[in-house]
């Protein structure tokens, strides 16, 4: 099957694209501040960013395994489960390791580490969404 430009995300009661997926991101950037009190609003913004994008990346993971299931019944082949499985392991220690350096570079601040962290995530969360978009 041939995807379009416009991925599709399936969720409960229809699908959304990619980019719709991503333009109901917040632009937090206005938000932003060096002041800790002023930080607080921006630092919530990119957690509710984050949250869209777990939901989003977790719906495309799900699809995946069903996809391999099938694909496992169909033809009997057993060693794409574990591979992927491993594979997501991979990504969530990969994700947590390099956002945890970039926050321990901005210590001691910790707002500005909080900040650099979940940019990080939101970041790697995108490029993982698309890998997991990606026909096979």
């Amino acid at each position: 099957m041939r995807r379009s430009n416009l991925f599709i995300i399936p969720v409960l009661f229809g699908y959304i694209s990619f980019a719709q997926a991503i333009e109901g991101l917040k632009d937090c950037e206005p938000l932003y501040s060096d002041h800790p009190e002023k930080a607080k609003k921006y630092v919530q913004c990119l957690d509710l960013n984050i949250e869209l994008l777990k939901t989003t990346e977790q719906t495309w993971f799900q699809k995946l395994l069903l996809d391999i299931q099938k694909i496992q019944e169909d033809t009997g082949n057993t060693q794409l489960l574990p591979i992927i499985q491993r594979s997501a392991r991979n990504q969530s220690n990969y994700l947590d390791d390099t956002c945890r350096w970039r926050y321990l570079h901005k210590m001691p601040n910790p707002t500005k580490a909080a900040i650099a962290f979940k940019r990080c995530e939101i970041t790697l969360r995108k490029q993982n969404i698309e890998t997991l978009m990606m026909p096979y």
